[in-house]
């Protein structure tokens, strides 16, 4: 195991809905840490989104979570090795039930710095970032 992992930690309103959705993406669950109240979803060998049944999440904290499709707590961004990639993901989002948000103006303002990225949201609203950008090379 790494030395050093991000773990995203979201509340979800139907758990294997969620599950369904993440591994659609071409996720993986890890069946280790996965029961009836939270899925472990791996995005790679750093990061993982944990699924948590709203009623599990409020176990890790006093505060009531917010709605994703009312209010943005967070918006999780992930690099891509190109923007066939980016496209990939989303359409596969997409595919699996989540909507596109579309702002052609950041786009466009991305685009001028030589970045690509498409925003998407999963099933309970969580909004996920896709981008390359060309890093400069030493």
């Amino acid at each position: 195991m790494p030395s050093k992992m991000i773990f995203i930690n979201l509340p979800v309103a139907d758990l294997d809905r969620s599950k369904r959705f993440y591994e659609a993406l071409g996720w993986k669950v890890n069946h280790d840490f996965t029961d009836a109240n939270a899925a472990c979803i791996v995005i790679d060998d750093n990061i993982c989104v944990m699924l948590l049944t709203r009623t599990f999440f409020t176990t890790f904290t006093h505060r009531a979570p917010g709605d994703p499709r009312e209010f943005v707590s967070g918006i999780y961004a992930l690099a891509m090795s190109g923007p066939e990639e980016v496209d990939d993901l989303t359409e596969a989002a997409l595919r699996a039930g989540g909507t596109e948000e579309i702002d052609r103006e950041r786009r466009r303002q991305e685009a001028r710095l030589g970045m690509y990225g498409r925003t998407f949201l999963d099933p309970d609203g969580h909004q996920w970032e896709s981008f390359y950008m060309a890093y400069p090379r030493d």
